[in-house]
């Protein structure tokens, strides 16, 4: 277990990252689909990042004047996007004197790469080469398939993020008025029932300055083609971007 930074960003820089956000959604028509963070609550690894096809982009903003600073840093959007096999970008974007944030580059989607500092274009390195998820992948759509269940009850969502090495996955506002905590373990087929994790009375500890009320969820998850596979003892991978079956039977 270790510490995560949980300060939200300034409401100077939140102006930045809602310009850079829009921005990346206008070159694409309809706009992004599959945001995997498009919110700007903590904590942080990376500012924004989304899916195109196959392939995953993982974006950390930049003031290219230096003035404003916006939370986490390039060795979390390094490990994010490791993790995950996916594209560390930069955003480089400048204020207008007319207050108006805009992507330094004049055209195309601004972005560069975290490492090289070369421009880079999602579309071209899309392909239709089969991806399988990795285990932040899975961690991240479990925990999706919880704030779902969450939001559509009404509850008010704090915080939450995909690593599955921490815990508390998901902070939120329970029927307490207070804050709650939930770790989300997926369970992968022929699994049906996640285990808790053997530290759970650290976890505790740990999150009782904060509530003494925490809770434990079990996402199952299967590739959509399970059932119609006609080998009982094959397991069919979970592909990047194709459909899934779902069992989640609320917390615990």
């Amino acid at each position: 277990m270790y510490e995560i930074e949980n300060q939200p960003m300034s409401q100077e820089f939140f102006q930045c990252w809602k310009a850079a956000g829009n921005h990346l959604n206008e070159q694409i028509p309809g706009g992004i689909q599959f945001w995997l963070r498009g919110h700007p609550y903590p904590p942080y690894l990376e500012h924004l990042s989304f899916r195109l096809g196959n392939q995953l982009f993982f974006i950390h903003i930049e003031d290219v004047s230096g003035a404003v600073a916006g939370p986490g840093n390039h060795q979390g959007l390094m490990m994010v996007a490791e993790q995950n096999k996916g594209h560390a970008c930069l955003l480089p974007m400048k204020k207008r004197l007319s207050g108006e944030w805009v992507p330094l580059a004049k055209s195309g989607w601004g972005l560069i790469t975290a490492d090289t500092g070369e421009p880079i274009d999602p579309p071209s390195l899309v392909t239709t080469e089969q991806i399988v998820m990795t285990d932040w992948e899975v961690q991240g759509m479990a925990v999706q398939v919880v704030l779902d269940d969450l939001g559509s009850k009404g509850y008010q969502l704090m915080s939450w993020q995909s690593n599955p090495q921490v815990d508390p996955s998901i902070w939120f506002v329970g029927d307490s008025q207070g804050p709650e905590w939930v770790v989300v373990r997926p369970a992968l087929y022929p699994q049906k029932q996640a285990q808790r994790p053997a530290n759970w009375q650290e976890l505790a500890t740990q999150n009782a300055r904060l509530s003494s009320i925490g809770h434990f969820a079990s996402v199952a998850l299967a590739s959509a083609d399970q059932l119609s596979e006609p080998n009982p003892e094959k397991v069919l991978p979970l592909w990047r971007g194709e459909a899934m079956d779902v069992d989640y039977g609320g917390l615990d």
